[in-house]
């Protein structure tokens, strides 16, 4: 397994939007596990391809403490949300250290396929319902930031700037003193 390089906002790429997953194959389940380890190392609590700049309809999820109850979301879609909404303060891998409120759907139905192509439905509330909702955004194109104020996602792009910026400097420090 290896871990995977996450893109960060304001990243174009996080706005590709994903193709379904046609071939059930040794290459997508190592993907899988590619994904899991790298929302593992993160520490994260969801994944999508798209975040490490593969645009297919993949989504990895663990929401448990113990980090044991790994979940993969092959092409989901959501039948079905509530009326009732509720407000979650997110956060994303490709965002770090922001978070911030969300209003989405309370209870959700969705539907997706496992590894092996298997059907499933889930029917999720709370966290999980959040999760889902979250990732199956990234797979649309849209980062979480979007649902802000612009103001606030126009502070959190300047910031997020910044930092690359920083890092890159820092690189090319450490670069120079090899040297």
């Amino acid at each position: 397994m290896s871990l995977l390089n996450i893109l960060r906002y304001p990243d174009p790429r996080l706005h590709k939007v994903a193709k379904p997953v046609t071939v059930f194959d040794a290459r997508l389940k190592q993907f899988v596990a590619d994904m899991a380890e790298t929302m593992y190392e993160a520490p994260g609590i969801g994944l999508a391809a798209s975040q490490v700049d593969v645009h297919e309809q993949i989504i990895v999820i663990d929401i448990s403490d113990t980090r044991s109850d790994l979940r993969v979301f092959i092409n989901p879609e959501i039948l079905w949300v509530s009326d009732e909404k509720q407000i979650y303060d997110e956060g994303c891998l490709s965002v770090p250290g922001v978070y911030d409120g969300v209003e989405r759907p309370a209870r959700i139905k969705a539907r997706a396929l496992d590894a092996d192509g298997k059907p499933f439905e889930v029917d999720a509330d709370g966290l999980l319902a959040v999760c889902v909702q979250h990732e199956m955004d990234h797979l649309k194109g849209k980062v979480f930031v979007e649902y802000l104020s612009p103001l606030k996602r126009n502070r959190i792009k300047a910031k997020m700037l910044k930092e690359e910026r920083e890092l890159k400097r820092e690189k090319q420090r450490e670069q120079v003193a090899v040297r």
